[in-house]
């Protein structure tokens, strides 16, 4: 049935409220306004102190070694998010973030060297290159449904949007009227709150002592290891990479524009940055029809087709009016690829990498920024202004143009997956499950069939596999001795996963049988990182090892 405007609204207007609904994801939606806030009052006040300490020269370093870090660093400090406690993470971080700001207005009070202060953004640089990957891997454990994920991350996005508004503007007003290190103070003091409000978000997790499964260094390198393999994350990543170097070109051909192109002076570089402004909350807007019908892919596609082609049309007609409607288009695009692609790549990553991969994330974003800002300059030299617009702006509109039918396929493949994860639901170890969790397991899980009289598991072989049987019966022998005959809805092959025995029983399809098979890591990683799926899932291998073999079920 086709969707009104109003159907979208009502929809949309559900999912936020399941959203606000929802103590864990309110808190960190609030957090968030205060990290956001915090974090800028903090550039705009650091900035002036450099200015005030080396003139230009000191901002551009300052910015460079707030950036620098998260190109390096993410990937490897995103190991804290998938060792321990996400929600705990990012509490230390923002505990973390106020001792250093803390610091640095005590730097400031005693007269310390500026190299000091400059040292402490690093720092902060450091931090936030963590926090953003643990917090989006967050997210997906918190939200009860896919709908509520895309809600909750289009509510970060326009919060995000409002605090680069508001953050500066604040930071404008207080060093107006109060020192540079009483600043630093009321800053260090909302990044502590923040922290506060985090400190009773809840994740239903395991609380014994994490296990390293390899070294640092081999953690480290999982999230790029799973990029490499699997053609979806490299698809968005890649993508959504291109529309950061746009950005990152745009704010140098901001300045060229107001001061070169269109001739309009220093207050024109105010007047077209708002305009990616007033866009960029226009595309939370548009981006509520994500909420009601979520064809994320697409709409990714299409956002990075109006994120590009402005520039374009900028250089085709390079007057204000323009170049203002341009770049509010440009805004909202970005919007659009922001909450899209962020909810892409929550889900389809696996949740024990997630952090990982969204530190990779942050640092292919950071690093194309910053190679935007270079490129930029260097093709103005080479081909003039107008001719950079058109370079920087056509490349992302053709790749999202070419790339369309691999997006069309992944929207059908996310649509798929509820049709699995209804079956998997149905499992009483997989119930518990949060829906991000159980969406994975259907994604990953491997469509089998079996005909009549084939065996599908073979007693004293090793077990890779546990089995759902979505259509047909087998029969389940052990000792050559008939146990008992499975149906549609049942599944078997846990015992030899979770006790790391060979398989205890032969089952073999006494009709055409279809199973989803779902591979050991992926099983135990799902199963044993929740208490209430783990607990059923060992009671249930103990009954059904009980049944087959009662002298060692106890063992």
């Amino acid at each position: 049935m086709r969707q009104t405007l109003r159907d979208v609204i009502r929809e949309a207007r559900d999912a936020f409220s399941s959203v606000f609904g929802n103590p864990n994801l309110r808190r960190v939606e609030v957090s968030w306004a205060g990290t956001v806030c915090a974090y800028w009052i903090f550039i705009v006040t650091l900035g002036l102190y450099a200015y005030q300490h080396g003139g230009a020269a000191a901002v551009g370093l300052v910015g460079l070694l707030r950036v620098l870090p998260s190109v390096v660093a993410a990937p490897f400090g995103a190991v804290l998010g998938d060792r321990y406690r996400r929600e705990r993470v990012v509490v230390a971080i923002n505990v973390s973030r106020s001792v250093t700001i803390a610091a640095a207005a005590a730097a400031a009070f005693l007269g310390a060297p500026a190299g000091v202060i400059y040292a402490l953004a690093s720092v902060m640089g450091l931090l936030q290159s963590i926090f953003r990957p643990t917090q989006s891997a967050l997210l997906p454990v918190l939200a009860r449904s896919a709908k509520e994920l895309t809600a909750a991350n289009l509510a970060l996005t326009t919060i995000e949007s409002v605090g680069i508004f508001a953050g500066p503007a604040i930071g404008g007003v207080l060093i107006a009227f109060a020192p540079t290190q009483t600043v630093f103070l009321v800053t260090a003091a909302v990044f502590l709150a923040a922290a506060l409000l985090l400190v009773r978000v809840s994740v239903d997790r395991p609380t014994e002592a994490y296990v390293p499964k390899a070294s640092f260094l081999k953690e480290a390198l999982a999230g790029f290891g799973t990029v490499a393999h699997d053609v979806r994350l490299r698809l968005i990543i890649g993508l959504y990479g291109m529309q950061t170097l746009v950005a990152g070109a745009a704010n140098v051909l901001i300045v060229v524009l107001a001061l070169q192109t269109l001739d309009i002076g220093k207050a024109g570089i105010g007047f077209l940055t708002s305009a990616i402004g007033v866009g960029g909350l226009l595309g939370g807007v548009a981006a509520l029809g994500l909420v009601a019908r979520p064809r994320l892919a697409t709409a990714f596609g299409l956002g990075l087709v109006v994120a590009g082609l402005p520039f374009v049309f900028v250089a085709l007609v390079p007057h204000t009016a323009t170049a203002l409607v341009a770049l509010a288009l440009m805004g909202l695009g970005t919007a659009v690829v922001d909450v899209a692609g962020v909810t892409l790549l929550q889900r389809t990553t696996p949740d024990d990498v997630r952090t990982r991969v969204m530190g990779v994330v942050q640092s292919v974003f950071v690093g194309t920024l910053g190679l935007g800002a270079i490129l930029a300059p260097a093709l103005i030299h080479a081909i003039g202004d107008r001719w950079t617009l058109v370079a920087v702006g056509t490349p992302t509109a053709l790749a999202a143009v070419l790339a369309w039918p691999r997006l069309r396929r992944l929207d059908v493949e996310l649509a798929a997956a509820p049709a699995n994860v209804g079956v998997l639901r149905g499992i009483s170890i997989f119930s518990p499950l949060p829906e991000a969790i159980l969406e994975q397991l259907a994604r990953d899980a491997q469509p089998r069939k079996a005909s009549a009289g084939e065996r599908i598991v073979t007693e004293g072989e090793r077990g890779d596999d546990f089995y759902v049987i979505v259509r047909g019966d087998v029969d389940v022998t052990a000792d050559n001795e008939p146990k008992q005959t499975l149906h549609e809805g049942d599944s078997f092959g846990e015992i030899a996963l979770l006790r790391d025995v060979p398989r205890t029983a032969t089952v073999t399809a006494l009709s055409d049988t279809d199973l989803l098979a779902i591979e050991r890591d992926v099983f135990l990683g799902a199963v044993t990182g929740h208490p209430e799926s783990a607990a059923t899932a060992h009671a249930v291998a103990a009954a059904r090892l009980g049944s087959l073999r009662p002298e060692i079920a106890s063992a």
